[in-house]
């Protein structure tokens, strides 16, 4: 594997000294950029962007050709496993993702397949390939799955619905069956997320999007106790390096010290979360990413630049800080924001690491 010439990214992950705290955005690859529009348009469909490795290699590169990002994060979707399963994963105009064949009944899950990564997701591990080729050690790249229950919600629903009735339903009367896919799609998970730690990426994601959801006692039940089961099953060293994992259940803050014992290197925390008490609860024994509002970045330079000043006073002197974002770019944001957003992480984050500056 290439030496990286930017390991900023995994020094602070691993609480090493840095020179500055290190950004990247969730969906920094986006429509947000008039780039990546264009390359939406010439293919077609958003399925045909993912499933085409040359067009998702191009899109991940994009954002770091215009701003000074300190990681890449693959371009893909958290639905590639369900696909790949045969659910037939496609996107309504305007409404999200949908499957054509959602599990509605217990012999659904029950026949369901666990795919081969290198077969059903060959053309995710081909893009990862092309990428490592492509950065040839420029920053870190960042592979991902959705976790069990987040992939559950919407193969059992079939679409997007911020309350899933059918996932709830199944949860109350047929808990078992429940269980059994959520068993399978962590298989699924853990194997797709190996397949990329062989294919080349440098840290890996759990968007555990709909954790939130649940109440505590559901939450490690059907949430966290399968995202354990995939963490304790990953290739957590390669080429004599460590594989950080970081996990982001959205609306998650309660569960900080829960989450600590997944085995997770790093917490993705939303922008309900104050960063000095977060960091105070979980007492430095993962690293912390986020958590600045989306919304901030449609407000003025000044504006951003004052909030990102806040946000890093709340976390405090010394590494162990990821700066990202409480939850993926909006689509409108402008591009110049963001340069500011970046601009002003990397500068005003320098007298944090002072003490600690390293060569």
């Amino acid at each position: 594997m290439t030496r990286l010439k930017n390991d900023r990214f995994l020094r602070t992950i691993w609480r090493e000294p840095v020179d500055a705290t290190p950004i990247w955005i969730m969906r920094q690859a986006g429509r947000y950029l008039p780039e990546y529009r264009e390359i939406r348009k010439k293919a077609g469909s958003f399925l045909k962007l993912c499933k085409t490795p040359e067009l998702a290699c191009e899109v991940t590169l994009q954002p770091l050709a215009r701003f000074p990002l300190d990681a890449a994060i693959l371009f893909s979707d958290i639905l590639t496993i369900p696909d790949a399963m045969g659910l037939g994963l496609y996107f309504k105009e305007g409404e999200g993702p949908a499957f054509e064949r959602p599990l509605r009944c217990e012999r659904d899950i029950v026949e369901l397949t666990i795919p081969d990564p290198e077969v059903g997701l060959r053309y995710v591990l081909d893009a990862v390939r092309m990428l490592q080729h492509e950065l040839s050690g420029k920053v870190p790249l960042i592979g991902f799955c959705g976790s069990p229950w987040t992939i559950a919600t919407y193969a059992v629903e079939g679409s997007a619905n911020k309350s899933f009735p059918a996932i709830q339903a199944l949860m109350h009367e047929n808990p078992h069956l429940l269980h059994r896919l959520l068993d399978k799609l962590a298989e699924a998970v853990s194997l797709h997320l190996n397949a990329q730690i062989q294919a080349g990426v440098q840290a890996v994601m759990l968007f555990d999007t709909w954790g939130g959801m649940l109440d505590t006692i559901h939450y490690q039940e059907y949430s966290l106790h399968y995202i354990e089961q995939v963490i304790s099953h990953l290739t957590r060293e390669t080429a004599g390096k460590r594989v950080p994992v970081i996990l982001f259940t959205k609306g998650g803050g309660q569960w900080l010290k829960l989450m600590t014992k997944s085995g997770c290197d790093v917490m993705g925390v939303d922008w309900l979360v104050h960063l000095g008490n977060a960091r105070n609860e979980i007492g430095g024994r993962v690293a912390i990413q986020g958590n600045m509002d989306p919304s901030i970045l449609y407000q003025s330079p000044e504006v951003i630049q004052a909030e990102v000043a806040r946000i890093l006073e709340e976390y405090g002197p010394g590494s162990g800080h990821v700066f990202n974002l409480g939850h993926g770019i909006p689509q409108d944001v402008l591009p110049e924001n963001v340069a500011v957003l970046i601009d002003a992480v990397h500068s005003l984050s320098r007298p944090y690491h002072v003490s600690n500056r390293h060569e």
